[in-house]
């Protein structure tokens, strides 16, 4: 009975396959950038990428997972379709900084603005396009390949087909909900930042940075680096929030800014005291930086109470801000944050 119409369903199977595939041509894609920048060897234009031996059969749960939602985040990062989600993150962002921007004298250089947790990097990139000099910082390898590709190495707008939604079955009002598809990127980047510079726009720099953020921003050389820091659904994954503040106040300039906007989905609540985001059969590992033992989940008012304790002044507060992350608009389950968006400065005289 399910064969047959209306229901088809092998022939869903059939397309749920193709659009599997799909999906891998962009996975294939970024492995093959991956493995000329980060692995040297010789991986010829249009062959299969050559996984070294000692890569293969070690990849664990949390590995796929990531993989999974790093293929989904180019939904929210570099579709058309996703903007709606961009602009309630980055407009507080955007606004902020253009207040400040707005404070300093003319002739002071481009604000210098900090990224944590950049992702795929299309905050990053929208910050150089504004003119700011921006750096994203990123620990995961899944996020720092894919941002590698889809700001350096994609061709054209539009280049790959994604499938966000195939990975289950589950509250799908319509299959051609299921199967939809969305093209990515929307935007080259190379392109527009050289037709905003030929519209006479002064555009800015923009780089990425691989390193533990509490490792890499408490290092002598960062300190009083940054006029702002901008932490999009980023402070939620601390799991100890003073040592991110604290690396945050080092690293700011004195005036500095603070501008945060996401929810409190601590993202180490249930995992083993000091097992910060490794498998239980991975053995010893580093414990320095983020996998320093030890974790505590604030609420917001608690978060705000933290801030100032560590030195910080409260600018502005807004808070139950309606915050889609990865949303569906179709599907029959609907998830949406009550985001916190806050403004901090760092004093301008320190004692």
């Amino acid at each position: 009975m399910l064969a047959a119409p209306p229901f088809n369903y092998l022939d869903t199977l059939d397309k749920v396959d193709d659009a599997i595939e799909s999906n891998a041509e962009l996975a294939r894609a970024i492995v093959r950038v991956g493995l000329v920048n980060f692995q040297p060897q010789d991986v010829t234009q249009g062959s299969e990428p050559t996984i070294p031996p000692r890569w293969r059969g070690c990849a664990k749960r949390l590995d796929i997972d990531k993989a999974r939602s790093t293929l989904r985040q180019f939904y929210r990062d570099w579709s058309a379709e996703g903007k709606s989600e961009r602009e309630i993150c980055f407009g507080p962002i955007f606004r902020a900084l253009e207040a400040q921007k707005e404070s300093r004298p003319k002739d002071a250089p481009p604000m210098r603005v900090l990224v944590p947790g950049a992702g795929l990097g299309r905050l990053v990139f929208e910050l150089c396009a504004k003119g700011y000099v921006s750096e994203g910082n990123e620990i995961s390898y899944h996020q720092l390949l894919a941002s590698s590709y889809i700001l350096n190495c994609v061709g054209k707008p539009g280049q790959h087909s994604i499938y966000p939604w195939i990975h289950t079955f589950s509250n799908h009002s319509t299959r051609d909900n299921h199967l939809r598809s969305y093209a990515v990127p929307d935007v080259h980047c190379a392109t527009e930042l050289t037709r905003l510079e030929e519209e006479g726009v002064a555009v800015g720099e923009m780089s990425m940075t691989a390193a533990d953020f509490l490792c890499l921003y408490t290092e002598d050389y960062q300190a009083e680096a940054w006029d702002a820091v901008a932490c999009v659904f980023f402070l939620d994954t601390a799991p100890n929030l003073i040592r991110y503040l604290e690396t945050i106040f080092n690293c700011l300039k004195p005036g500095g800014l603070l501008i945060n906007h996401g929810p409190l989905l601590w993202h180490f609540e249930n995992n083993a005291p000091g097992g910060h985001g490794h498998d239980d059969d991975e053995g010893d590992y580093d414990t320095t930086g983020i996998a320093d033992p030890g974790s505590f989940e604030l609420s917001d008012d608690e978060v705000m109470a933290l801030i100032t304790k560590v030195g910080f002044e409260i600018v502005s507060r807004e808070t139950g801000i309606e915050s889609p992350y990865l949303l569906d608009q179709e599907s029959m389950l609907q998830t949406v944050y009550k985001a916190s968006s806050w403004v901090a400065r760092k004093p301008r005289t320190t004692t």
